[in-house]
C-alpha cells in the first residue's frame, strides 16, 4: 500500500523559514515526478515545486513562479522521502501543502491530474 505522508508544516512569523518532508512508502519512487501543491481556503489546489528524474542520480527541479528563489525542493532516494525548504515566507503561503507522486510519463509536472499518490497535506500559517 502505498503512502504518502507529510510533516514540517506549522505556524511561523512572515520571513521565516520551514522544512516540510514527505515519507513515502509502499514502493520505489526513484523514477517518480515528485511534487508539492498547496492549497489556500477558497482556491484551486497549485503547483509549488516538482523533482524529475532524469538519469543515474541527476534530477530536474522546477517551481512556481510565485516560489522561485525562495523555495528548494529535494530528495533522499535512500530514506524515500521528498523535501520542501521553505524560506523568506509570506502571508500568501499559507496554504495546506501536499506531497504528490507520478509515474512516469508526465506530460506536465504542474498537472494535479498527473499525479497518482497523494498525501494527506500539512497546513503552514505564515503570520504577517
Amino acid at each position: 500500500q502505498v503512502q504518502l505522508v507529510e510533516s514540517g508544516g506549522g505556524l511561523v512569523q512572515a520571513g521565516g523559514s520551514l522544512r516540510l518532508s514527505c515519507a513515502a512508502s509502499g514502493r520505489t519512487f526513484t523514477t517518480y515526478v515528485m511534487g508539492w501543491f498547496r492549497q489556500a481556503p477558497g482556491k484551486e489546489r497549485e503547483f509549488v515545486a516538482a523533482t524529475t528524474w532524469l538519469r543515474d542520480t541527476a534530477y530536474y527541479a522546477d517551481f512556481a513562479d510565485s516560489v522561485k528563489g525562495r523555495f528548494t525542493i529535494s530528495r533522499d532516494d535512500a530514506k524515500n522521502t521528498l523535501y520542501l525548504q521553505m524560506n523568506r515566507l509570506k502571508p500568501e503561503d499559507t496554504a495546506v501543502y501536499y506531497c504528490a507522486a507520478a509515474a512516469p510519463p508526465v506530460k506536465s509536472t504542474y498537472d494535479v491530474t498527473e499525479y497518482d499518490y497523494w498525501g494527506q497535506g500539512t497546513q503552514v500559517t505564515v503570520s504577517s
